[in-house]
Parts: C-alpha cells; sequence; structure tokens
C-alpha cells in the first residue's frame, strides 16, 4: 500500500485521525501503526463475542 492507501485504512479504523497528522509520519510507521490498530479491532471483535 502506498501512503494515501495507509492513511485511509487507518481512518476507517480510527476516525478520529486526522489526516494531515497522519501525513506527518512514514509509510513505515503508518503500516505499524494500522497493524496494530488491526490487533486492537480483532482482540475487541474477539472480546465481544
Amino acid at each position: 500500500m502506498d501512503k494515501i492507501e495507509l492513511i485511509e485504512c487507518i481512518r476507517e479504523i480510527n476516525k478520529t485521525a486526522k489526516p494531515e497528522f497522519l501525513a506527518r509520519f512514514r509509510e513505515e510507521e503508518l503500516n505499524a501503526y494500522l497493524e496494530h490498530l488491526m490487533e486492537l479491532d480483532l482482540e475487541e471483535a474477539a472480546a465481544s463475542s
């Protein structure tokens, strides 16, 4: 994914994240953050089942 796609994916999970703020980070950092958010999202889904 490129930087714009990463930011869009992050914003789908974290709706409060501002694109201007996320744009300050490198693709590697955004990818790591997205992975973290996806893990939390999975944990939350498992806990609510």
